[in-house]
């Protein structure tokens, strides 16, 4: 059946409202166009959703159920810095999917039972592992700054990899040896392409994840 004769429900709008934002941006969705492209009248939306922040609610729940991993995802023998670099992975490769989905979830307070339970299991994984539930609480925050802020940053990075080695050419002249020693040397590798200037995800969290556990150890 076309998809404007589609019954209406709180999920197919708010399955729209998220192809809309991968597309176009979330600051772009509007009751209007999010009805446009349902085939609908926007005053049918109301039946489903309050305004556009419930459906910006309840887009981060739907992006949050994607961030839990399967209840399986801790092994008994598995150690709480393999289940967090999991629960990393996870999170990193549902964000990039969903780029508008970072900033809604840093800048809203978000209640939904998914994001509660996502927050909950982390606590007590870390709680499980020795971590008292301040210092859990913490930890979490800790890792989700990484986490979201990497996002961010490779989001809005102005360059793609392969623009990268042709930038710093372009930028070198700008950073003298003379004045900007380490800069200038590190702007020789990536010109050169023994390094290609990128961050890596897994290098950094792998890095938290090891101080995190002197920081443990410390306190036992």
């Amino acid at each position: 059946m076309p998809p404007s004769k589609l019954p209406l429900t709180r999920e197919r709008v708010l399955s729209a409202a998220i192809k809309f934002a991968n597309e176009h941006s979330l600051e772009a969705l509007s009751m209007r166009k999010l009805a446009d492209q349902l085939g609908v009248k926007a005053m049918s939306l109301y039946n489903h959703v309050a305004n556009k922040d419930d459906i910006i609610d309840g887009m981060v729940e739907v992006v949050a159920e994607q961030l839990q991993l399967h209840p399986s995802w801790k092994s008994d023998d598995e150690s709480w810095k393999t289940s967090m670099l999991k629960r990393a992975n996870q999170a990193y490769e549902v964000l990039k999917q969903n780029p508008w989905a970072t900033h809604a979830i840093v800048s809203r307070a978000n209640a939904g039972p998914n994001m509660l339970h996502y927050v909950d299991d982390t606590l007590g994984c870390l709680n499980e592992a020795g971590f008292s539930i301040v210092d859990s609480d913490h930890v979490w925050n800790v890792m989700d700054n990484y986490i979201y802020g990497y996002i961010l940053q490779e989001l809005n990075f102005p360059f793609t990899p392969d623009e990268y080695r042709n930038a710093a050419q372009s930028y070198v002249a700008m950073i003298p040896e003379s004045e900007f020693p380490y800069l200038n040397k590190l702007t020789q590798e990536i010109m050169h392409g023994r390094y290609d200037g990128l961050h890596h995800f897994q290098f950094g969290f792998s890095l938290l994840l090891d101080g995190l556990e002197r920081f443990l150890l410390a306190k036992s």
